[in-house]
């Protein structure tokens, strides 16, 4: 009798995504996103909105953030899935919660590639005026090489994505290394102390302190935190590692960003302040670390920065117009819109989505031809993105009690809705004319949504779940009815400046406002969440399926790229099929 030969076991063809990166690989994705284009001007804008008490501004934007984090170090520890972000909310509201959080994912990844370039362009036109206007506004000329920067981003995409993740490591040690370089050197070569007196410690209030975290970059600047969750599903102890690297990338940017701070301040000279603060002027202000460093007296350092103004910016915007692309091309892969965005190259890139990116960048630089008009825009979208962890966070603790939770944090159902809260309150201090801006782009999104469903251009037709999303276009009228009626405008509180606010709540008692509003959102959602069943299908085995997000580098924040559990499909079938 013959023996059969024995069979040699196949390789699984779904192996998920290999687990590599240790604590300090993580650490330095979610620091290559911290420090980026908001070191460049953070401190100016929150120096001209707060004076010398731009440091508390720091310091409670620091708060903020680290509250959001704690959240988000749990939930990414919980589920190590590629763009966890967008993920929470869908698995504990369903597919109409994860549409819209995935389109405000989307939002924040698509302004960022534009905001990194016009960080660039403030700084070369120093030496090359004609890109902008007195009021740092492009010039058709200076847009026009806009638009070649933000071709160039593509046309890498296409061609150099492994080269583009092999250097980023590289990249984020030169991005750290310059502004830390930059702190010594101005701390040593001219300190000025008497300036941190200068008209008071506050001369603009408490309305300019709390204006000044969302409005002069410095939210903007400690975003990209999430960055470590993002990557848990290649974490190789996302247990240890995940919360460590969340809290540490914080803190580290923190400290480089308060200490910027203080040496700008210091370092400026006595003329700059003959117009108070609000109007602080010197030479190269369009650039303001290289043109302060250029009135001290340091022009080496200044072509240092001025290098760095180009160099820094362009990787991120590299990165973040590949994770726009992913973006879109997750939404498609569950059906949210149309599936042209799914189609790729021959090398895997979602050329669609790529270059509706790009066209769609093009025309953020319309409404908002400044940095600082762009900051408060991104800074909104981001944190209405995060904003669904918190609210996720609580209903993921009763849908899905028994999943092992390598970190917990303490007291989360009390932090939860302070997140919340938190959350909430950096999107009003943007202001509303940001605000309405924000509005409509959610409307288009909606309407493309919309269309792409009533059309059927995607075969994919996902369930959903209407009633666990009731909460949400109650809460997104509220917060613009409260902006409308309260007191901020993205230059300033609306007392002092003008952008339709009516200014009728008055301070503090808007945050009071706020407060309550979120309670009652946050427990309505809570109330409303899926049923425990079926948030176990939408998390299924939360196991990584690759090729969710194609061709995506590590540290990109794709959170809106959707990747499947082995057992779960892009589409819910309808109950009767379940």
């Amino acid at each position: 009798m013959r023996m059969s030969k024995p069979v040699a076991p196949t390789a699984p063809t779904n192996p998920g995504l290999k687990r590599e990166i240790g604590l300090i690989g993580l650490i330095w994705t979610s620091e290559g996103s911290i420090i980026g284009s908001g070191w460049l001007f953070g401190a100016l804008f929150a120096a001209q909105a707060a004076g010398t008490a731009a440091l508390i501004s720091w310091g409670i934007g620091a708060l903020a953030i680290i509250v959001l984090a704690f959240v988000h170090a749990e939930l990414g520890a919980m589920y190590p899935v590629a763009g966890g972000t967008a993920r929470f909310p869908h698995y504990a509201f369903g597919s109409a919660a994860g549409a819209s959080f995935g389109w405000f994912s989307w939002l924040q990844a698509v302004t960022v590639a534009p905001i990194e370039v016009m960080a660039s362009l403030n700084y070369l036109s120093v030496h090359a005026p004609w890109l902008q206007t007195g009021k740092n506004h492009l010039t058709p000329a200076g847009y026009g090489l806009a638009v070649a920067f933000m071709a160039f981003f593509v046309v890498v995409n296409f061609l150099g994505i492994k080269w583009l993740a092999h250097t980023n490591s590289v990249a984020t040690w030169w991005k750290v290394a310059v502004p830390v370089f930059t702190i010594i050197v101005l701390a040593a070569t001219t300190f000025h102390s008497g300036n941190f007196g200068y008209q008071g410690f506050a001369p603009f209030g408490a309305g300019g302190v709390l204006s000044a975290i969302s409005t002069s970059g410095i939210i903007f600047a400690l975003l990209g935190f999430e960055q470590a969750d993002q990557l848990a599903g290649e974490s190789r102890n996302p247990a240890r590692d995940i919360p460590r690297a969340v809290i540490g990338s914080i803190l580290i940017g923190v400290l480089v960003y308060v200490a910027l701070q203080v040496v700008f301040i210091a370092a400026l000279p006595h003329s700059a302040f003959a117009h108070g603060w609000a109007n602080l002027s010197f030479s190269g202000k369009a650039g303001p670390f290289a043109g302060l460093a250029t009135s001290v007296g340091l022009g080496w350092l200044a072509t240092l920065l001025y290098i760095d103004a180009v160099v820094s910016p362009s990787g991120t915007g590299l990165i973040y117009t590949t994770a726009t692309s992913r973006v879109s091309y997750g939404l498609s892969r569950n059906g949210y819109v149309p599936a042209v965005f799914e189609r790729t190259t021959k090398r895997g890139v979602p050329w669609f989505s790529l270059l509706f990116a790009f066209v769609v960048g093009l025309i953020v630089f319309l409404p908002f031809p400044t940095w600082q008009k762009l900051v408060g825009f991104v800074t909104s979208a981001s944190v209405l993105m995060y904003a669904g962890a918190p609210l996720a966070f609580g209903c993921l603790r009763k849908q899905d009690p028994d999943r092992p939770r390598p970190y917990r944090l303490p007291g989360g159902m009390f932090w939860a809705p302070v997140a919340f809260i938190v959350s909430n309150l950096i999107i009003y201090w943007a202001g509303w004319d940001t605000l309405w801006r924000l509005g409509l782009a959610i409307v288009l999104g909606y309407l493309l949504l919309g269309g792409s469903a009533l059309l059927k251009l995607n075969p994919k037709v996902p369930h959903m779940d209407w009633r666990s999303a009731q909460w949400l276009p109650v809460y997104l009228v509220g917060m613009g009815l409260i902006s409308w009626q309260g007191g901020f405008c993205s230059t300033g509180p609306a007392s002092s400046a003008s952008c339709g606010a009516t200014d009728a709540v008055p301070l503090w008692w808007d945050v009071v406002l706020i407060a309550a509003f979120s309670l009652v959102i946050y427990f309505w959602a809570q109330a409303v969440r899926l049923p425990d069943e079926e948030t176990q299908e939408y998390i299924g085995s939360v196991e990584v399926v690759p090729g969710g997000c194609p061709g995506l580098p590590p540290g990109s924040g794709a959170s809106g790229c959707q990747t499947f559990s082995k057992t779960q499909s892009p589409h819910r079938p309808p109950p009767e099929q379940r």
